[in-house]
């Protein structure tokens, strides 16, 4: 399905507003629609990303290298390595408004109508001492993806505080070796929960797996504090494994059929 490669992946970049002086006024939405003729901000972007490291420090680290986000197809070496992706992430529209009731909307599309084809490529990704000791465990290397995404609102919702997401992606095509296992991942595939059925890509329901995603502040249950609540209502997909490679050779292929993932919440805060 390699023809089908249109996704995206989307950032959507809010900017600040300007208060410099006591007479000065920011103008709302509506005011600025009735000045320039429209209400509004769309952005056309098109980019390519790349970055060294990203680190996360608790008391050692996580470590994730190389990681580069764009276009076209992941790109490797001889030796099946992964050296970054082909092309730029384009064909995007940005379309951001902010609503009569205060809700700020962002719907991320793109400017041919096609699915907007992305591509990711992640070299490594450890676990690293801090104590002096030097050890480390290789997590996974040599992760690439590649995919298509149909559909990405974001609504910022006054009336409950929460970020809502709708999306809809799939991906076409993902490999990676999970080193400290020992097995490799070959021509992973995630689609709409009707693919196997038809037989294909044949409609949106096929095509794109499907979610819904509400991001607020919650309550732990475990400590009554604040905590980073996230909701997914509902999930639907297919999967599929082309290859799981344990010793350099395959030990066979797996799809899960109708994968729905109901009801989720999740609750993420610190700890001591």
């Amino acid at each position: 399905m390699k023809g089908l490669k249109k996704i995206a992946l989307a950032t959507a970049v809010a900017a600040a507003p300007f208060a410099a002086q006591a007479d000065l006024k920011a103008l709302d939405d509506t005011t600025m629609g009735n000045v320039t003729g429209q209400a509004g901000v769309t952005i056309e972007l098109e980019t390519e990303v790349s970055i060294g490291e990203f680190r996360y420090t608790d008391e050692g680290y996580l470590a994730v290298n190389d990681i580069s986000i764009g276009g076209g197809s992941v790109e490797r070496d001889a030796n099946g390595a992964v050296t970054g992706v082909s092309g730029m992430l384009d064909d995007l529209v940005i379309d951001i408004d902010v609503e009569a009731d205060g809700d700020a909307f962002i719907d991320v599309h793109s400017i041919s109508g096609a699915p907007i084809d992305f591509a990711m490529a992640v070299g490594s990704a450890s676990l690293n001492a801090t104590d002096g000791s030097g050890d480390s465990t290789l997590l996974a290397s040599n992760i690439g993806i590649e995919g298509n995404l149909g559909l990405l609102n974001i609504r910022v919702d006054t009336a409950t505080d929460n970020l809502i997401m709708n999306v809809g992606f799939n991906v076409t095509d993902m490999d990676m070796d999970v080193d400290f296992l020992g097995v490799n991942v070959r021509d992973l595939t995630v689609y709409g929960a009707t693919y196997f059925e038809s037989g294909g890509p044949v409609d949106a329901a096929s095509m794109f797996a499907q979610a819904q995603i509400t991001v607020g502040k919650g309550t732990s249950a475990a400590t009554g504090g604040d905590a980073l609540e996230i909701t997914i209502p509902q999930f639907v997909a297919d999967i599929g494994v082309g290859a799981v490679e344990i010793g350099g050779e395959s030990i066979g292929s797996f799809r899960v059929d109708n994968l729905a993932v109901t009801n989720t919440t999740m609750k993420v805060y610190g700890h001591q």
